[in-house]
């Protein structure tokens, strides 16, 4: 069960092992595009497709008539890689139960963005999980982790390209230690507990008043989705990618500076960010100098 990229790797992982996948239950197919008229099938299920898998893609997963066609799957064993949060007519199904892949090293980060906290906390070690589900989000039992260092300028979408194939192999090697009944399951601390939030457009506005690695950090845990964001002139600007220094100022926190040539420098409560890569509305992803060469800041008067 599973829906973007990330799952993908574990869905093949599975395949070239030689089990015997008797389903894969993915998200429906929607519209989108330019005027929506574009069919988007997900990553897995197109996997699927090249494999030969029977796939599944309820709208409903409580509905009457997907719960039968799972039963009549009669699987063993049912194996969650980022999909979405099953009910227990679901996952108490099998025999063996269902297994979940997190990304993050459990009962840290608790949720749905995992990757993208860890990076904005600051975090240098960050990893995977594989354990059983229960009723509570994300609170199994755990199998089996692996850390995964998180490097100083890495931001979300390379530590996500980078865990995908950590993930996999967790989740291999939980199937088959439960496939040779010597799977042994930890209860989780609760005392270590922290959350991972969906990421929304509240959540995703810099905040310029922290200090500037904590800003820097901010940016490259949204890069490059969803992105974070601030407002410049009454416009809402994204930022792919920074770089930060601790040099002291007397400007106020979100004073813009720039040479209209090659930098925009953003002024935080220590120090200050230089915008690297931004999205102005209208206008493509770029580098700040390819932006500034047809846009004029001090025109904004900020």
């Amino acid at each position: 069960m599973g829906t973007p990229q990330f799952a993908v790797p574990s869905l093949e992982m599975l395949h070239e092992a030689g089990y015997d996948i008797v389903g894969v239950v993915t998200s429906p197919d929607k519209m989108g595009g330019r005027g929506r008229k574009t069919l988007i099938e997900s990553d897995v299920k197109k996997t699927a497709q090249k494999l030969g898998l029977n796939i599944l893609q309820p709208k409903n997963l409580k509905s009457e008539s997907f719960l039968d066609k799972l039963r009549e799957l009669n699987a063993d064993l049912q194996i969650v890689v980022a999909f979405r949060m099953l009910p227990e007519s679901v996952w108490n199904m099998p025999p063996l139960g269902t297994y979940n892949l997190h990304g993050s090293l459990l009962p840290k980060y608790r949720g749905a963005a995992p990757i993208n906290w860890a990076i904005i906390k600051g975090d240098t070690v960050t990893g995977v999980t594989s354990f059983k589900l229960k009723h509570a989000i994300d609170t199994g039992s755990i199998a089996f982790q692996k850390e995964i260092p998180i490097l100083d300028d890495e931001n979300a979408t390379a530590l996500h390209d980078k865990m995908m194939a950590v993930a996999a192999d967790i989740v291999l090697k939980t199937v088959q230690h439960i496939e040779d009944g010597t799977i042994e399951l930890t209860e989780q601390d609760d005392s270590q507990v922290s959350h991972a939030p969906k990421l929304t457009r509240d959540n995703t506005l810099i905040d310029f008043t922290m200090e500037a690695k904590k800003v820097h950090d901010f940016i490259r845990g949204l890069s490059y989705y969803p992105g974070a964001w601030f407002d410049m002139a009454g416009e809402s600007v994204k930022v792919y990618g920074s770089s930060y220094s601790n040099e002291k100022h007397a400007q106020q926190p979100g004073t813009i500076d720039s040479d209209n040539k090659t930098y925009i420098r953003i002024y935080c409560r220590i120090g200050h960010i230089e915008l690297l890569n931004i999205k102005y509305p209208g206008k493509k992803r770029m580098e700040v100098s390819e932006f500034l060469n047809g846009f004029d800041i001090e025109s904004l008067n900020l």
